[in-house]
């Protein structure tokens, strides 16, 4: 073995994979993303991608802002291909929106490939996913 790691070797068709970034953005995040791209993904999602430059909004509950999410992102989600891949960052960033997530896909047949996580992801949605053994345990640590 030469040492070299390989994130997405064992996840079937990578044009139909599907995976999470967990945790915010960072220089080891834009390395993975960097590996991602070149895959040709169907589709990189984000909340904050979707929601766009817009206008100026009032400072709004934590609630407010949960439900405003899981809306946005319910609606990429049924409007896209069902076998289609995607890489989705900055979501879920909740339990809540962790366990959603997992009712979505369960609702058309489809399972994650693989998800990866920083290390200020949130500590409930990463051990959310460790238990159910998607986690893949990799440093997305900027390189010294």
């Amino acid at each position: 073995m030469d040492g070299t790691f390989v994130p997405f070797a064992g996840v079937g068709p990578v044009a139909k994979a599907k995976f999470l970034v967990l945790g915010p953005p960072c220089s080891g995040v834009s390395a993975l993303m960097d590996r991602l791209s070149s895959l040709k993904f169907s589709e990189h999602v984000s909340p904050a991608r979707l929601k766009g430059p817009g206008i100026s909004r009032r400072t709004v509950s934590s609630a407010a802002e949960e439900v405003s999410t899981l809306a946005l992102m319910r609606r990429w989600f049924f409007s896209r291909k069902p076998d289609a891949g995607f890489v989705l960052t900055d979501f879920p960033a909740t339990l809540l929106q962790a366990r959603v997530l997992d009712e979505w896909l369960e609702a058309r047949g489809e399972d994650l490939s693989a998800v990866f996580a920083v290390h200020s992801a949130h500590e409930p949605v990463v051990a959310h996913y460790r238990m159910l053994g998607l986690l893949r345990e990799v440093s997305l640590a900027a390189p010294p």
